[in-house]
């Protein structure tokens, strides 16, 4: 074996040397506070997110650019640890913050590291992954380090539906910095270790007078019930980093790739006869909609996406034999399932990042309309509630409706109706399609027969049974042909996987355009 030159083995030496102590981070002191705290390091967390052995780092040994300020000031790796690996043998890129130096903080070059991995994530088609952990902007660095912000801004935008983009938030992100992931397809957030707010407790007080925790402000609890910003969140980093693998599961690598499919063991033609005693005509009886959910997909198995927010509306992915399809459900145990503000924002951004990742829509409808009063009409329920229109007339993939009991007004439309582009529509013999239910309609179109009866409750229940018969049925809308089947509920999971399955060569061109103009 050749040995190497003593000159030779100098340099290699000096190399490692450097090597490791960028690998130090801020130092074990630091890195024993940072595990005392309940979080993993830097490095810790991307050997627990990737496959064993795939990592490759890059840009190991950049240094922050100095200045007067930051002479003398140690930041090994820059304060962020970047490369590339495999997360069930699939390529991703991935930055994870270093809380340890500097406090995570950004500067121009620990910006720079960032966005160099999420071009070659761009040129290579490969989903990228950020584990934020910062301080926010270097105020040592002033401007520079907005800058630096503002470049991995500029492409979370334009990387947007062309690669996935997942942020998980692993301890503090303030300021600036919560909007490079509110930009991004997902954010996972740690109970209890992360946080995410635009101004912090202490000006919040100097300003409002509000006293108010870290935690209560922007902690995972509040993101994922109260504000809607985050879409799930997990007892500790490696719970997080675990969520972050089970959701790619489910989406491709790009938007030119179709979604990965995996082994199914459970039957396409299972029957699905529990749901004859899940639904029943009786529309004042709800019924829970996650356990027909889980009765269609392949072994029972559905991943929700903010399933603490906006709780009247259900969206999530599932496998059909064996691929993903992207669920929209409206839950009728939540405010009878009607749609509002919030729930119309959460399906629209759930319906565009499917469309995205070309993933199937399945929608199942039972909804009576839109939440009516001032609060909801003060607060713009015109423009949200668009946002579901326009989400669901812009997907292109293949999109199938069930409605499954009630189907009225507006949200008819909004869930997805054929007129809406809905590829094929079912119902099963429990729904109800109409401009509204037939109680309310009665007392509208009958009120002059029913004030002149002398028996007016008699004569209102045989018209409002007359009114059911005539028009609360799925019969006369499968008639008109807005309904291309009405199906056997306990055949419902072998037909929805055929049906997909003719669906799967679909495609459609839309006239030339930069881009929709969205209802925001």
């Amino acid at each position: 074996m050749t040995q190497p030159s003593v000159e030779l083995q100098e340099l290699i030496a000096a190399m490692e040397q450097r090597r490791a102590k960028v690998e130090a981070g801020g130092g074990e002191a630091r890195q024993r506070k940072q595990r005392e705290g309940g979080k993993l390091t830097a490095r810790e967390r991307i050997a627990y997110l990737l496959d064993p052995g795939s990592f490759l780092e890059t840009s190991t040994f950049v240094q922050h650019a100095r200045n007067r300020l930051m002479d003398g000031v140690e930041a090994p790796g820059e304060g962020v640890v970047t490369g590339s690996g495999t997360i069930g043998g699939r390529q991703v890129y991935v930055f994870s913050q270093d809380f340890t130096v500097l406090g995570g903080s950004l500067g121009k070059r620990h910006a720079a590291k960032v966005t160099k991995i999420m071009d070659l994530a761009a040129k290579t088609g490969c989903p990228v992954i950020g584990l934020n952990d910062s301080a926010g902007a270097r105020i040592q660095e002033g401007v520079d380090s907005l800058s630096g912000y503002g470049e991995i801004f500029y492409r979370n935008a334009i990387y947007s539906g062309a690669v996935p983009q997942i942020s998980a938030i692993l301890g503090p992100c303030a300021g600036g910095a919560v909007y490079s992931p509110a930009l991004t397809d997902f954010i996972l957030m740690s109970r209890g270790s992360s946080y995410m707010f635009i101004t912090g407790p202490e000006v919040i007080k100097s300003v409002t007078r509000e006293d108010v925790t870290f935690d209560t402000l922007g902690g995972a609890d509040v993101h994922t019930r109260r504000s809607g910003v985050a879409h799930l969140a997990y007892d500790g980093d490696e719970a997080v980093l675990d969520g972050i693998r089970h959701l790619l599961t489910y989406l491709p690598q790009n938007a030119r790739e179709q979604p990965p499919v995996r082994e199914n063991h459970d039957p396409a033609t299972r029957r699905t006869e529990r749901l004859l005693e899940l639904v029943t005509p009786d529309q004042r009886r709800p019924y829970a909609m996650h356990d027909v959910i889980h009765e269609l997909v392949d072994s029972g198995e559905f991943l929700e996406i903010q399933p603490d927010w906006a709780k009247n509306i259900i969206v999530g992915f599932a496998h059909l034999d064996g691929r993903p399809v992207g669920i929209v459900a409206n839950n009728p145990k939540v405010m009878a399932g009607t749609l509002n503000i919030d729930a119309s924002d959460k399906a629209a951004r759930f319906i565009r990042t499917c469309d995205c990742y070309n993933i199937p829509i399945l929608t199942l409808v039972d909804v009576t309309g839109f939440l009516p009063g001032t609060q909801q009409e003060y607060g713009g329920i015109i423009r949200h509630g668009a946002k579901m229109l326009y989400a669901y007339a812009e997907a292109t993939v293949p999109k199938v409706t069930l409605i499954t009991r009630k189907s009225y007004g507006g949200a008819y439309l909004a869930m997805n109706s054929k007129d809406m582009g809905a590829d094929v529509v079912y119902a099963w013999p429990t729904a109800a399609v109409a401009v509204m239910g037939a109680e309310g309609a009665a007392n509208i179109v009958y009120r002059n027969e029913i004030k002149a009866s002398e028996n007016p409750a008699a004569t209102r229940a045989e018209l409002v049974a007359q009114y059911k018969e005539t028009f609360d049925n799925p019969y006369i809308a499968a008639a008109k042909g807005y309904i291309d089947d009405v199906i056997p509920m306990e055949d419902t999971r072998h037909r929805l996987i055929q049906t997909f399955t003719m669906l799967r060569g679909k495609q459609e061109q839309r006239p030339y355009k930069k881009h929709g103009n969205i209802p925001l």
